[in-house]
């Protein structure tokens, strides 16, 4: 039990830089939809989509390589570390230049004429991003989630801290409505036609002042290329990139092909991009589940493979996927019964217009969850062209169910399509990795707790939405104790012997 308390410490320590980070990085919700118009959040939500996929290109699954070649016999940390992140270093440079140059006809491509900085800026964060990304990695491996957890938090803070100063402070200062004595200074930095450039010049600066906070973690790297490490290495990680390929295609796809998909006038009061940016809005509302499936995996891979030779290790897995589908339950029930106070989170009204995507995207992301508790198997029993199988099979059910269902339920469509992929992930993951790496796990139990905390969530819609009076308020925390009554009851024995 013991061991399942400290994997439960790492993931509190991982959880509140998650929660704190993500709480900072969330006032740029409202922050955004106060001061973007949504055809720029639009733009935005399409441009980080790529950024996503971009990012699976320039690691190619070298994080979990490095974790799994640096608990493996034959190999030192070091030499995993130095290896692994010349790689990263070598390629980052190499992709980086290729997409700086192209930065021109990707613009045109892409329907953004004349904005081809958007991809230059893209080129300078991915590369920059890259290099933090191994020594991230070591501090997981080191279980100095302290170190982690101030790294990411700094990261965010300077993040915001440059959004405001260019799109608020330097903003007002050129139009002379706050502190007119610095408008010539701002005037050679700042260009009042810029919004996302913004945007994206802040992430980059984040990103490059977050460097020298890792230098510690950057200890013993010097460039190395064994071929014959690099060799093994790269056997292992190019079935995860592919299967981070497929993964980003589940998550990121409806964001990017949602303005071709989407019929023409499908929304009368929006173009396609305006549609995209409300999704975009609302989709990161869901970032409460997001969160906490970020936080655990942050802990939970080191911590898998590190319990991986205990004879005990399937028993202890099975108790690990209780209590995330517990806890899982639990945010999904209560952000969803509290949809119409959460909602004023978005200040522009125009954005609430896809508030319902919310709770299908908790949903989503609470069986994404489910799904890297699942696949664990495959990594374990080296079996990552096994995983990848199924990782095609959801970007292929990802890719026909927006096809087929954004032409008639617009962006819910692709948020219906997000939890088809998912929930059937984890179903091929649990009856394929039972033959592999046989866990006993409590799916009575599992199923139990995620429908009730469905059918109270459908209960708490019901009622009359965004009432937003006492009583209301009243009856969704209500709803919200009979949950936790439930587990408290249904769990009293294993509660007891703690």
């Amino acid at each position: 039990m013991s061991v399942l308390k400290k994997l439960l410490g790492q993931t509190a320590l991982y959880g509140l830089s998650s929660i704190v980070g993500r709480a900072l990085n969330f006032l740029l919700v409202p922050f955004y939809t106060a001061v973007l118009l949504p055809a720029e959040f639009g733009a935005v939500t399409e441009l980080y989509a790529y950024v996503a996929f971009l990012n699976i290109l320039y690691l190619y699954g070298m994080e979990t390589t490095y974790f799994r070649f640096a608990t493996k016999e034959g190999h030192t940390e070091k030499e995993v570390f130095s290896n692994s992140l010349s790689s990263i270093l070598l390629s980052s440079i190499l992709l980086s230049a290729v997409l700086i140059l192209l930065s021109h006809p990707l613009a045109s491509i892409l329907k953004y004429p004349g904005k081809e900085d958007y991809f230059i800026w893209l080129g300078l964060i991915l590369a920059v991003d890259s290099l933090s990304a191994i020594p991230f990695a070591r501090l997981r491996l080191e279980k100095k989630a302290g170190q982690f957890a101030f790294a990411k938090i700094f990261n965010i803070s300077i993040n915001i801290g440059f959004n405001l100063f260019f799109l608020v402070f330097c903003k007002n200062v050129h139009e002379a409505s706050l502190v007119p004595g610095m408008k010539e200074f701002v005037s050679m930095i700042y260009n009042p036609s810029w919004d996302v450039e913004y945007i994206l010049i802040s992430n980059f600066l984040a990103s490059l002042f977050t460097l020298p906070i890792l230098w510690r973690s950057f200890s013993g790297f010097r460039i190395s290329i064994n071929r014959a490490v690099i060799k093994s290495m790269l056997i292992y990680s190019f079935p995860l990139m592919f299967m981070g390929f497929a993964g980003m295609i589940d998550e990121m796809l409806s964001r990017i092909i949602l303005k071709y998909v989407l019929p023409k006038g499908f929304y009368p009061n929006h173009t396609n991009l305006e549609a995209l940016g409300v999704f975009g809005a609302c989709y990161r509302l869901s970032m409460f589940m997001t969160l906490a499936v970020q936080a655990f995996r942050y802990a939970a891979d080191p911590f898998f493979f590190s319990q991986s030779k205990d004879k005990n290790a399937p028993e202890l897995f099975a108790k690990v996927m209780k209590w995330f589908v517990i806890s899982g339950s639990f945010i999904f029930l209560f952000v969803s019964a509290n949809l119409s106070l959460f909602q004023e989170i978005l200040r522009n009204q125009v954005y609430r217009e896809g508030i319902m995507v919310v709770p299908v995207l908790l949903m989503a992301n609470l069986f994404l969850g489910i799904y890297y508790n699942l696949s664990i198997w495959y990594k374990l029993t080296d079996k990552t062209h096994l995983g990848l199988a199924i990782s095609l099979g959801g970007a292929v059910v990802t890719i026909l169910f927006n096809f087929i269902l954004i032409p008639h339920f617009g962006y819910m469509g692709s948020a219906y399509t997000t939890l088809i992929c998912y929930f059937l992930m984890s179903l091929a993951s649990l009856l394929w990795g039972q033959k592999h790496f046989p866990v006993p796990y409590n799916l009575l139990s599992a199923l139990g707790y995620i429908s009730l905390s469905a059918a109270l969530a459908a209960f708490a819609l019901s009622y009359p939405f965004g009432k937003g009076n006492l009583q209301a308020y009243g009856f969704q925390l209500m709803l919200v104790i009979i949950f936790i009554i439930f587990v408290l009851f249904n769990e009293r024995k294993y509660l007891k012997m703690k």
